[in-house]
């Protein structure tokens, strides 16, 4: 049985495709596993695959790039339940184990709420064919077991959480989507965990996901393979080719309000008004192999900014440097969550080891800094520059090679994770993604732009 009809006769439940969207899928999928397709299905698949000509047999890699309400995720969940028990048969994946190997259809998810829908989605999957629950051993939070020596797994976007595994198959939900605080780039990262993870069995890797900036695996794949005959199928559509039922002006609305995000949203096009920041090569030459920090030097003028966080979830950071020739080397970059004022009380002590008395704080830190510091004997003046316009004035140093950066592995994927918006007006802003952190790099940034000693205190007044 090939995954279509599979998917037809043992995975759909009531409610799983809105109208006709499923027609769409089913000419990816065709496409995908190599099978034949009558004029009207054909068509379809051009349509969405840049007009490339379809595959004869199964592809590699399947990428799919589609706007909200296009069923991805319920599609995943099925294409899951497939490659977990008739497609794993069909493809001979389960002979190339060794005996007594349990092989893994990973399922990746952002995070671990929409990881617990992918797998509600399975689970109702299996409910609904005896034929299906009936090859179920066993269930848990994060898995389901079957007798067939398959294991479909959920997880989030960990790359060391996947390692050491055989994998019959691999899906990534939602990829344009993946983040992590201690990795500037987690879906290429993971991308490279996965693929030796397939090696043995020759699986299928699958990403499915709205798009988002042009960066990352996502945009990578579009690039190379998108409209091109190769085996690594790359499939782009709005949300009106997959749901052609989806009110029409709930998207025109969307556009009206943000044509940028729309354009993303339900368009199924990467957005023009978000693009990296500064590239990793760029941050990773200016980074010293060690130490993490340079010790005080009799005789070296340093200097000091601090980004205070107020004990929520950002850290309060601390930088501290001193300048060589035309490098700005970072000594010291520390940073951490707690009370703000025994933070300031520790900071202060810190500045004064390396002879620095007046620091700068970032700007949107109202006076508290200055008055506790002050407490200490440390005198904070406030940046004359918002953080997105510290961020702008450093690219020029760093890609002119004048920063030394300590390893400090945070602050690399901190820099690394910036992005440039462009407005509709067209002023860019520069600032971390939504739900991450850039407390280090600002730190950073902001004692770049006191070394250039233009706007705070005089080279003469750093002692």
């Amino acid at each position: 049985m090939n995954i279509v009809d599979f998917i037809e006769h043992d995975a759909l439940t009531p409610g799983s495709f809105e109208g006709d969207t499923w027609e769409p899928w089913k000419a990816i999928l065709s496409g995908a596993f190599g099978l034949p397709m009558d004029d009207e299905r054909l068509a379809l698949f051009k349509e969405l695959s840049g007009d490339r000509e379809a595959p004869t047999e199964r592809v590699r890699e399947l990428f799919v790039i589609a706007g909200r309400r296009s069923a991805k995720s319920n599609t995943a969940a099925a294409v899951a339940v497939y490659l977990a028990t008739v497609g794993a048969e069909i493809d001979g994946l389960l002979d190339k184990l060794k005996p007594g190997e349990r092989g893994v259809v990973q399922l990746v998810a952002v995070d671990r709420d929409q990881a617990k829908v992918l797998l509600g989605y399975i689970h109702g999957m299996f409910d609904a064919s005896p034929s299906l629950n009936a090859m179920v051993t066993k269930r848990n939070a994060e898995s389901i077991d079957l007798d067939n020596r398959v294991s479909i797994q959920v997880a989030t976007n960990s790359f060391k959480s996947v390692r050491g595994r055989t994998a019959i198959a691999v899906l990534m939900d939602e990829c344009a989507f993946f983040k992590d605080e201690h990795s500037a780039s987690p879906d290429i990262e993971l991308y490279r965990a996965l693929v030796p993870a397939l090696a043995t069995t020759g699986g299928l890797l699958i990403g499915i996901s709205s798009p988002y900036a042009k960066k990352g695996l996502l945009h990578q794949k579009w690039r190379k393979h998108y409209g091109q005959n190769s085996d690594i199928l790359v499939i782009q559509g709005a949300t009106t080719q997959f749901n052609p039922t989806i009110d029409r002006r709930v998207i025109d609305d969307a556009i009206e309000e943000d044509p940028e995000g729309a354009k993303s949203e339900w368009l199924g096009q990467f957005r023009d008004d978000i693009s990296g920041f500064i590239q990793r090569e760029v941050v990773e030459r200016a980074m010293r192999t060690d130490p993490l920090e340079y010790g005080h030097v009799k005789g070296v003028k340093y200097f000091g900014f601090a980004d205070p966080a107020g004990g929520g979830k950002d850290e309060f950071t601390m930088a501290i440097g001193h300048v060589e020739d035309e490098t700005t080397v970072i000594d010291v970059v520390r940073g951490q969550r707690g009370t703000p004022a025994q933070i300031v009380a520790e900071y202060a002590e810190l500045f004064k080891a390396y002879g620095v008395r007046k620091i700068v704080s970032d700007r949107f830190a109202g006076t508290w800094p200055a008055d506790e510091f002050k407490k200490h004997g440390i005198e904070c003046e406030q940046s004359a520059s918002p953080k997105s316009q510290l961020y702008a004035d450093a690219l020029s140093r760093f890609n002119s090679g004048q920063v030394e950066l300590p390893p400090d592995d945070k602050l690399v994927t901190q820099l690394c994770n910036l992005e440039r918006r462009t407005s509709r007006g067209g002023r860019d802003s520069i600032d971390h993604p939504a739900g991450q952190h850039d407390d280090r790099a600002n730190a950073v940034c902001g004692l770049l732009d006191v070394a250039r000693g233009r706007r705070y205190v005089p080279i003469s007044e750093w002692m």
